[in-house]
Order: C-alpha cells, then structure tokens, then sequence
C-alpha cells in the first residue's frame, strides 16, 4: 500500500515486534525516535519496510508533524508504538477508494490488565489515524494532540486498532507524570488553575469515568482506570497551578 505509517518512539521494545509485524503490507514505516536506548533500532532493522529516524521530541504534535514531513507517501497512517493494526484494518485500507478531503477513523480496542476495557469511556475509542499530509495535519497541541478534521470529511471505517493501554500500575504513573507535565507546559499562563480547581477536576474525573461512564461495571480494572482519570485531571491543573505561580514570580 502506498501509505506511510509513522510511529513515535522512545524505549518501545515490548510491543514493537507485534506492532510492526501487524505493518508487513506497508511499503514504508518511519519510526520516530526520541532516544531509545533498548532494542527498539534492533528490533526496527528486522523489517526491511522500517525506516528509523532520530529526532527530539517536541511535544505530541508537532512531533506527529515532523515524522509527517519525512515520510515517503502523502498518505499518512499514524499510530502509537504499542498499537497493532488487525487484519480487519488493514483489509478495510486496502479496499477502500481514499480521498484526500477525507480522514479516517476506526474504532481503538484497549486492554489493561489483559482485559479488554467496555467502560470509563474506553469503547468504541474511535480515533481519526489515516490523513493525507497535502490537505491536514496535526494540531501543534503537545499533549491530546488530533489531526484536524476542518474542511474534510471524516470516513468511519469498521477494522479495529488493539491498544495495549497499560500492564501494570507503573504504567499508569508514567503515563500521567508524563501527561500532566505536557499539560502544564502548554497551558501556563494561558489558563487560570488552583488547589481546590485541581481537586474538583479530579474528583470530576473520576466520578464521569466510574459512574457516567460505567466503570463500575468494569469491577477492579474499571475501578482503576476511574482512579487513574481522576489523579490525572487532579496532577494536571496541580502542575498548571504550580508553572502559573513561577511564571508570576518572574
């Protein structure tokens, strides 16, 4: 297929073999990488379709953007390093008539805990990941970065992504010290935050995720994922409450 996949890494060799074997049909995957220092060039160099390239990372999306840039073909499929392409996706690609004012967006399967997630707002997940870079691009957001979909037709496509969100609690505290540091860089000064703002936002979190969202439905790994939601939003404007009041002092 003449479609660039472009994927960020950084240290991504636990799903990296599965990820990339899922891409066999794809004439070019730009891998990203922001300084690995595992298996991940090893793991890259067994796919004769792999091209690794070393770069910074400047947040989410501008990054999406610069391995944008570098690939190959117009058509961009964007995925995360610990995301697998089933062959139900890569069917529907294949078989479809892309346009370039369109985007695409298939549903995302994520898993935690080996259990794949119905609830907290995790299914369908659909995500916009097939663009073509002449007509859009990703938004310069460095964290809940989207390709932005103004002026283009977004196409749903029923071929599903698997996501391995999290294995284990470390994951998650990675993820959110990650997140709510990014969250903080991008909104400080341009948004107003407080103790008890950053409480009521994590008390939100978590009651939209375990109780309007069903995660108690989902017994322990619902009960989790609701948890992990709320001390995100509750680090998330901490951090933006603490980078405002440094930035005053100046």
């Amino acid at each position: 297929m003449n479609i660039s996949v472009t994927i960020l890494t950084k240290n991504s060799q636990k799903y990296l073999q599965e990820v990339l074997a899922s891409l066999k049909d794809f004439d070019e995957v730009l891998l990203f990488d922001n300084g690995s220092t595992d298996r991940t060039f090893e793991i890259a160099a067994s796919f004769p379709n792999v091209k690794p390239v070393k770069g910074t990372f400047d947040g989410f999306g501008p990054t999406h953007n610069k391995a944008s840039a570098l690939a190959k073909w117009d058509w961009i499929l964007s995925i995360d390093s610990d995301e697998v392409v089933t062959s139900g996706m890569a069917a529907d690609i294949a078989s479809t008539l892309l346009d370039p004012g369109a985007v695409y967006a298939f549903p995302r399967h994520n898993y935690f805990n080996g259990t794949f997630i119905k609830w907290c707002g995790w299914y369908p997940d659909k995500q916009i990941r097939l663009y073509n870079r002449t007509r859009t691009r990703f938004t310069d957001a460095q964290v809940h970065e989207a390709i932005m979909t103004e002026g283009m037709h977004r196409v749903d496509l029923k071929g599903a992504l698997r996501h391995y969100s999290y294995d284990t609690h470390a994951d998650f505290l990675a993820k959110m010290q990650s997140y709510s540091d990014l969250f903080a860089r991008q909104y400080c000064g341009r948004r107003s935050s407080s103790p008890w703002k950053a409480l009521w936002h994590g008390i939100g979190a978590f009651m939209r995720a375990y109780i309007i969202k069903l995660g108690f439905l989902g017994g322990y790994e619902g009960f989790v994922i609701s948890v992990y939601n709320g001390n995100t939003a509750y680090y998330k404007y901490l951090k933006l409450y603490e980078a405002n009041q440094r930035k005053n002092e100046r």
